[in-house]
């Protein structure tokens, strides 16, 4: 991949508002005459340098440190300068244009969002899932998450990808080779052996696809829909879940118009719940609206909990045609709420423990689909944030995973498609060679595109676009 444009770029590195330190950097081809227009002389490359920056009249804006990193041995892989000083938001805007306007010849300019990382990344200073990590590092919300990105930022992910893509290069080389020369009458798959080590290429990809789902899980979470009848409880699911009142709770039906989310975290794992209007038939056109937004929830839902109170009686035909409603290919959990309301020889409460105690006991155990709890003694949320968790497949006992995006997986899995279809031209000897190798170049592709190899430049723009400006 050739490098970009070396004009040289700016922008404030540190977080909008006031701290206690704040850091403005450059990086471009070659800064050797910003640097010495900036403190009349040479810095001493990656050395602190406790400097006056002031303007060309003398004016003094702000003392700090002055550090000069040369390329290649930079974050970019050009030359970094990066400024120090006081974190306030009018001190580091005064230090940024005093290196626009010391750069205005060579044509310094701002930094667009995620420009440094892109420029890494061209540069071949970090491939592309590292440079996406860096932003998951900057966004990570839980210590899990964090993890999962400094071991995607150090390249544990992209080794285990581009191991697998080599071995599927040396096939190929294999293949290409045989094609080349027919007139040997090679019989290539059982000379060198292609359908065991296509097997074992599939069975390694099945394994990274497997790390790469939990991956997803950490980094993007589950949507959670808390849907039902007005009173139902689910404003108090919410606040039992999120150990806050969050959402406003009184005994009046129709008291949540709008949705409510709260971001919650279940070992390491986002949660994102969102509570709705109750379902019912209503003519307050307020109402009608938040009835409207919670269907438009549900459909984006990854998980659905539709609760049901326990102290209803003959509502069943309405629960009947919400569950009817619910959209068929996203999963959803039946939540009997309110069972601290129910007489305690109620057969319903006997049967809540016995589901508790199964879940509880083996999160495998069959007819789970039903969950009775109370939000009020928060008898049986232990069982449901487990129920969550496992519908999110996630697995606190496996390998502790990198970082991952939806792209990575479908890469993979398109990768693995090809396997397959490779797999089923080697059940036809040597005939069909050039369509097997023509899957693994596909294969190949696939895998090379989640390190950047093979990336278009539209998905690189909406990759670097979500960057915070000055990384």
């Amino acid at each position: 991949m050739s490098p970009i444009a070396s004009v040289p770029i700016a922008a404030i590195a540190t977080a909008p508002g006031r701290g206690g330190v704040g850091i403005v950097r450059v990086s471009g081809a070659s800064l050797s005459i910003l640097v010495r227009r900036l403190f009349q002389g040479e810095l001493i490359a990656r050395h602190a340098h406790l400097l006056p920056f002031q303007t060309a009249e003398g004016e003094v804006l702000d003392e700090g440190i002055a550090l000069f990193f040369p390329g290649p041995h930079s974050y970019t892989g050009e030359d970094v300068l990066e400024l120090q000083g006081h974190g306030g938001p009018a001190v580091l805007r005064r230090v940024l244009q005093l290196c626009l306007d010391a750069g205005r010849e060579m044509g310094l300019r701002i930094a667009e969002p995620g420009e440094f990382t892109q420029r890494a990344f061209l540069n071949g200073r970090i491939d592309l899932a590292q440079a996406e990590a860096v932003a998951d590092l900057i966004e990570a919300t839980s210590e899990a998450a964090a993890r999962g990105a400094m071991a995607s930022l150090s390249g544990v992910f992209s080794r285990q990808v581009n191991a697998l893509a080599d071995r599927i290069v040396h096939l190929r080389m294999l293949v290409e080779a045989t094609l080349d020369f027919p007139e040997e009458e090679i019989d290539f798959l059982e000379k060198y052996q292609a359908r065991p080590t296509l097997e074992a290429l599939s069975t390694d990809l099945r394994r990274i696809i497997a790390q790469t789902r939990q991956g997803v899980i950490l980094r993007e979470g589950l949507h959670v829909v808390l849907a039902g009848r007005p009173n139902v409880g689910k404003s108090s699911l919410l606040n039992a879940l999120a150990g806050d009142e969050i959402a406003i709770v009184t005994p009046i039906a129709g008291t949540t118009r709008d949705k409510v989310v709260q971001e919650i975290h279940l070992d390491g794992i986002p949660l994102h719940i969102v509570d709705t209007a109750g379902l019912r038939e209503t003519d307050d056109p307020v109402e009608q609206i938040g009835i409207a937004r919670t269907w438009q929830e549900i459909e984006r839902a990854d998980v659905i909990l539709h609760l049901q109170d326990a102290t209803a009686e003959g509502e069943e035909a309405l629960d009947a045609g919400i569950a009817a409603r619910l959209p068929p290919g996203t999963p959803v959990m039946k939540v009997v709420n309110k069972i601290d309301l129910v007489a305690a020889d109620d057969a319903r409460v006997a049967d809540n423990k016995a589901r508790i105690a199964a879940r509880n006991a083996d999160a495998t155990a069959p007819d789970n689909a039903v969950l009775h709890i109370s939000a009020r003694t928060g008898t049986g949320l232990d069982a449901l944030r487990k129920a969550l968790l496992d519908i999110a497949g996630w697995n606190p006992g496996a390998e502790s995973p990198w970082l991952a995006r939806e792209r990575h997986l479908r890469a993979l899995q398109q990768a693995e498609e090809h396997l397959a279809i490779a797999a089923t031209h080697a059940a036809q000897d040597d005939r069909v060679l050039d369509l097997f190798a023509e899957e693994l170049r596909l294969a190949h592709e696939s895998l090379s595109s989640i390190t950047g190899e093979f990336t278009s430049d539209d998905l690189l723009g909406e990759i670097f676009s979500r960057f915070c400006i000055g990384k």
